[in-house]
């Protein structure tokens, strides 16, 4: 399988043990390329220049919903400055992970909005899909992407909602990443709408070091992880796994302007 990890944290702290390591065992499974998602302001830079480091990383930058109080008015500014220096550099590929999450303590939900609105227009001015993270705010997040859309669209990161938003996201022009979340058993709600989905609305994640699928319990994810994910997914989907990964893949490519992904 070829595969690409559309969704990895990897440059938190968990990995400073071993990344390298854990990129090997990712490339020996298949994984040719995975997204890096900045959340915070503090993490651009480290997160850049481990990009421009590993020839399989590419970057992505945000503010995050659930390090709201981390944000202050001049990291938008500073994020702008950021996408706009970078445009056009093949190690940048989306804005994210931004969004909204209505499960955190204290959600601020007309603060949230203002960030997420402001980073989708970001999004529109420099012409670059993004990551979305949504948690208990679907309605929310799709009424705002029918007013301010995207032009390159973008991936609902984890998606966990119903198959009405899921067709939502799909007319909007977006893909639906999936992950571990959805190989637990008891997940029985996700698999009916997995079932549903068809190829071409799905790109594949890991979300490491978070999220870590059932085959793997209790341990850190990692993108080393993605292709047994594929193949629990695949059986959701009735196909096969090398079906799946080379639509995912195919997918995240055109998502991101890799037409040419090896």
């Amino acid at each position: 399988m070829r595969l690409i990890d559309t969704h990895t944290h990897l440059d938190f702290p968990d990995f400073d043990a071993d990344r390298d390591a854990v990129l090997a065992r990712a490339r020996a499974v298949g994984v040719e390329r995975l997204v890096v998602l900045g959340v915070y302001q503090e993490n651009w830079q480290r997160l850049w220049q481990m990009a421009l480091d590993h020839d399989a990383l590419y970057a992505a930058f945000g503010l995050h919903p659930v390090y709201l109080a981390q944000h202050r008015p001049e990291h938008l500014v500073e994020l702008r400055d950021w996408l706009q220096r970078l445009a056009g550099h093949e190690k940048l590929c989306a804005v994210g992970e931004f969004g909204l999450d209505y499960y955190i303590e204290d959600p601020q939900p007309q603060h949230q909005q203002a960030l997420f609105e402001a980073q989708l227009k970001l999004a529109v001015e420099v012409d670059l899909p993004v990551l979305l993270h949504v948690r208990r705010a679907h309605a929310a997040t799709i009424a705002t992407l029918k007013r301010i859309r995207p032009p390159r669209a973008g991936v609902i990161h984890a998606f966990a909602g119903s198959y009405e938003e899921a067709r939502e996201y799909l007319k909007l022009g977006f893909k639906l990443g999936l992950g571990g979340a959805a190989t637990w058993p008891q997940a029985r709600r996700m698999h009916k709408v997995i079932g549903q989905l068809p190829l071409e609305a799905v790109v594949l994640e890991t979300d490491s070091p978070d999220m870590a699928p059932a085959m793997h319990p209790r341990q850190r994810n990692s993108p080393e992880y993605l292709a047994d994910i594929c193949v629990s997914l695949a059986e959701l989907m009735h196909t096969d796994a090398g079906t799946l990964a080379s639509a995912s893949t195919r997918n995240a490519a055109e998502l991101f302007g890799w037409a040419a992904h090896p």
